[in-house]
């Protein structure tokens, strides 16, 4: 934790007066990430667990697929680079690194998606169902679980679930490179993620239903709110979305039927 918390100086003002004192500051981190010598984007995130993020990142891009195509993943930390290198040539399409947008809060981090990367998925075809007990259940275990947010309520939280409990967590200061860390890690260990639940802190927009959609991830889970865009993305994907878990209460705006209530 140490690795992606600061203390800094602070003046604190009360109606009492002011005062000197310290605080916990999330760390921010420059990750530049090179792909068969081709550099393709500078991800602002902490500086943890980077080899997953940049192996998740290129995998939400469409840039890789699986395990078996990454030869090597070298990082140079105190330069800030990471760069990775695939069995085999990828092509990048004319004009692809000019269309970096700068994805919406929560950190800054480069992505490539257009309309494109949605028209050209396939439906989320799973019949995974889960109980309203089971999602309140893991919201609260992941609420419980970043303690980098505890002490400074700077980052983001992710975490690869399935019905039983958390998989994977991951957190960082964008909530678009929580998710990507998790999915890095499913690559590079070889882990499921077909069938399973994708929990995150943050607002879930278009592009993390992308991500989740292209590892074929039917259920996504948040504490706070949805765009209309992923609402209707989910709906077209086949996939379930889930937003403003909190207490004993959720709403469910896309895929109803995979969740199971008493009254079914």
């Amino acid at each position: 934790m140490s690795d992606e918390i600061e203390s800094l100086p602070v003046l604190r003002i009360t109606e009492e007066g002011k005062s000197d004192g310290e605080d916990m500051i999330a760390r921010e981190f420059p990750l530049t990430i090179i792909l068969n010598n081709q550099e393709l984007v500078t991800l602002l995130c902490s500086p943890t667990n980077l080899e997953y993020l940049a192996v998740g990142f290129l995998s939400s891009e469409g840039l890789i697929r699986g395990r078996d195509e990454i030869k090597k993943v070298m990082l140079d930390q105190q330069r800030g680079v990471l760069r990775v290198e695939t069995e085999g040539d990828k092509e990048i399409a004319p004009g692809f690194l000019f269309k970096r947008v700068i994805t919406s809060g929560c950190g800054r981090g480069g992505s490539f998606y257009g309309a494109a990367d949605a028209t050209s998925l396939t439906k989320v075809e799973s019949q995974t169902e889960i109980s309203a007990h089971q999602i309140f259940g893991l919201m609260k275990e992941f609420q419980h679980r970043s303690q980098v947010y505890r002490v400074t309520g700077g980052v983001h939280s992710a975490a690869l679930c399935d019905r039983n409990g958390i998989l994977i967590f991951s957190q960082d200061i964008a909530r678009h490179n929580a998710i990507d860390k998790i999915l890095g890690q499913c690559i590079l260990e070889n882990i499921e993620t077909e069938g399973r639940i994708i929990m995150t802190s943050g607002r879930v927009s278009s592009e993390i239903l992308l991500k989740a959609a292209k590892r074929n991830i039917p259920i996504i889970v948040s504490k706070s709110a949805p765009t209309n865009v992923a609402v209707k993305l989910a709906i077209d994907l086949g996939m379930t979305l889930i937003g403003f878990v909190r207490g004993r209460r959720m709403n469910v705006y896309a895929g109803g039927w995979r969740v199971i209530t008493d009254d079914k």
